[in-house]
């Protein structure tokens, strides 16, 4: 098959599939960046403050499960996948597109406490299987669920640090062998090398910030030792247990949502604000630290982890956990990019103990969330060496000791789940 001149034609198809997907990728996360920044700073900074007061979440959730509800109840697709479940699912298709576009638009910059990488993987799969269809190929299934796949995993790289980390998400999730898997895995390396490239430098071309998953600054470096691997990895269980606790809420909002789906939509919504509007109470921090995805928290904790106090972390994850829970099973949005910063929050508060450092707290938070909230040890390991960057190398033991402690806990607390295992839509795809 590889050799075959119809593989090869596909290759090239996913080539040029990269461009358009990275294009409209990136105005997709930019604009979402400009509303996200004009409801959490310019209105409240118009208004008078100089961050948003504590009741600011209140409105702003209602209003999104306002404009959620028709969405998820009246238009194709139910306005995408819901995030309990993962990244998984069959791909999006060209007629639910507008609908996973628009609640993610309309509901992630009101801070509905979810990432965008769900709604970026239904952009990419979207447009590779309309591309199918204009090119008179929809009959071919096969070839459609390759490039819906290679459309989603080259529409997830531009946020997770590049192709890289994206394949390394479809061979674990994809659960192919073999020949099988080096069929899939070269036009989704190409589609996300070429997406990676255009996105970056169309970025650096515009100067529109894009706000990807990173970690621009970090503590300062350190080997981890004995005492970090004594603490990391109760810390590492004790992540597992609070994320996949708050994965079950979600289950059960979802069994709560099916009847009366508009109505309790906005009281899921309504109940998000007010997590949030409690830990704004509560810390006397901005409730943006709360609320949205988490990836300007994250990177401000790891910038300055001192600057918040061992109280302000454990009510970010009790606040925040108790919002990621009820968004997972009732609104629309990505569920990686929260947990992440919820399981960075616990590893941090739990830093101070004696021996126990900054640097490894940080490294193993990350992949043990990752890994509690996907399932993917492997995959959670890699984000979490990407993230940390040149520090990496020396915490790789820690890393992954974490992702693999988390994922067997997780597996452990689990009671019932829909499906039996998360898989990316990547894996669905296939």
């Amino acid at each position: 098959m590889l050799l075959s001149p119809g593989y090869r034609r596909l290759l090239l198809l996913c080539v040029l599939l990269g461009v358009p997907i990275a294009l409209a990728c990136f105005f997709f996360v930019g604009l979402q960046h400009q509303l996200q920044h004009w409801v959490w700073t310019s209105l409240p900074e118009a208004a008078g403050y100089d961050t948003p007061p504590w009741w600011w979440p209140l409105t702003a959730l209602v209003l999104a499960g306002l404009v959620l509800a028709p969405i998820v109840t009246r238009m194709p697709g139910a306005g995408g996948h819901l995030p309990v479940n993962g990244l998984g699912g069959p791909p999006v298709g060209p007629k639910a597109l507008p609908g996973a576009v628009l609640a993610a638009l309309a509901t992630l910059p009101l801070g509905v406490v979810l990432g965008p990488e769900a709604p970026l993987m239904a952009v990419g799969s979207g447009l590779a299987l309309l591309a199918v269809r204009r090119a008179g190929a929809g009959g071919d299934q096969r070839a459609g669920a390759i490039l819906a796949t290679a459309g989603s995993t080259a529409a997830i790289s531009t946020i997770l640090g590049g192709p890289v980390a994206a394949a390394v998400l479809l061979i674990e999730g994809a659960g192919l062998a073999g020949a099988q898997m080096v069929v899939l895995l070269l036009p989704c390396l190409l589609a996300s090398a070429t997406g990676s490239l255009v996105f970056t430098g169309f970025g650096q071309w515009t100067g529109l910030k894009i706000g990807a998953l990173a970690l621009p600054d970090l503590p300062p470096a350190a080997n981890p030792d004995a005492g970090d691997f004594l603490w990391g990895v109760p810390t590492a269980a004790l992540i597992a247990v609070l994320i996949t606790l708050a994965r079950e809420l979600g289950h059960r909002t979802v069994s709560w949502t099916r009847r009366h789906t508009a109505v309790r939509t906005v009281a899921c919504a309504t109940a998000v604000g007010v997590c949030v509007a409690v830990y704004a109470l509560i810390t006397g921090r901005s409730p943006a630290e709360a609320a949205l995805s988490g990836q300007a928290a994250l990177a401000q904790l790891a910038a300055d982890p001192h600057a918040w106090p061992v109280g302000a972390l454990i009510a970010l994850v009790a606040c925040k956990g108790l919002a990621w829970g009820i968004a997972l099973g009732s609104l629309r949005g990505g569920p990686i990019f929260p947990s992440v910063l919820l399981g960075t929050a616990t590893a941090m508060a739990c830093s101070g103990l004696p021996g126990f450092g900054v640097t490894p707290a940080l490294a193993l938070g990350v992949a043990a969330a990752a890994a509690a909230v996907t399932g993917l040890p492997l995959s959670s390991a890699v984000l979490a060496v990407l993230l940390t960057g040149g520090d990496a190398y020396d915490q790789m033991p820690l890393i992954v000791t974490a992702s693999v402690v988390s994922f067997i806990v997780s597996q452990l607390v689990r009671r019932t789940e829909p499906e039996t295992a998360p898989r990316p839509a990547t894996g669905a795809a296939a």
